[in-house]
């Protein structure tokens, strides 16, 4: 099966989180939050969206961070997914 965003939706896969922080300290599994990275699996036409005209700006294999509660997590294949608006994407890492 594959997920198809409608409207500025888009489909993302969350990246996994570090186990070790950058000074080799060793996270245990409860203490870690989840990371608000993800990639870009899936991006919706844009177009006329609740009256406003919604250019995509995000592209299928992008890096972003989307905001810390957003999106409606799916579960597909065995892969979780989040579906966020656009708008909830915060910002695409270069």
């Amino acid at each position: 099966m594959k997920l198809v965003p409608l409207g500025d939706r888009v489909v993302l896969k969350q990246l996994i989180a570090e186990e070790t922080t950058k000074s080799g300290i060793v996270l245990p599994g409860q203490t870690k939050e989840k990371p608000q990275q993800a990639e870009v699996v899936a991006v919706g036409p844009g177009g006329n969206v609740d009256g406003k005209e919604v250019v995509m700006q995000v592209a299928v294999g992008d890096k972003v961070i989307y905001s810390k509660y957003s999106g409606t997590e799916v579960e597909l294949d065995d892969e979780e997914y989040i579906v966020v608006r656009q708008n909830d994407i915060l910002a695409v890492i270069k």
